[in-house]
């Protein structure tokens, strides 16, 4: 790549960051109520992350060799518990992968 092409792309990525950045305050200004699909989307979104996150994860679990799935299983359900005890997604998320690789790097 040129000096001239990489200078291009920063440009874009910047100009695409900004974006990102401040479209959303553009289209939903202060003064105006928040469209309901908005509001169902922010809802419901979470969730399908936090659902997709569990499908992601676990697709390649073999639970006949190894482990046995332990590490995973163990996880899945300190997520579980994180969750249902602060509510906060993130935490549940980081605590997991925390524990998993704890697990499986000093006890499976």
């Amino acid at each position: 790549m040129t000096v001239q092409q990489r200078i291009i792309m920063i440009i874009l990525g910047a100009l695409a960051t900004q974006i990102t950045r401040f479209l959303p305050f553009a289209a939903f200004p202060a003064g105006k109520p928040t469209p309901k699909y908005i509001q169902y989307l922010g809802k419901a979104l979470p969730a399908a992350v936090f659902g997709l996150l569990v499908v992601y994860c676990l697709r390649n679990v073999d639970l006949l060799s190894g482990s046995h799935g332990l590490p995973e299983a163990i996880s899945v359900l300190a997520v579980a518990g994180l969750h249902l005890w602060k509510r906060q997604m993130l935490l549940s998320i980081a605590g997991g992968t925390v524990l998993y690789m704890l697990l499986v790097q000093f006890v499976f």
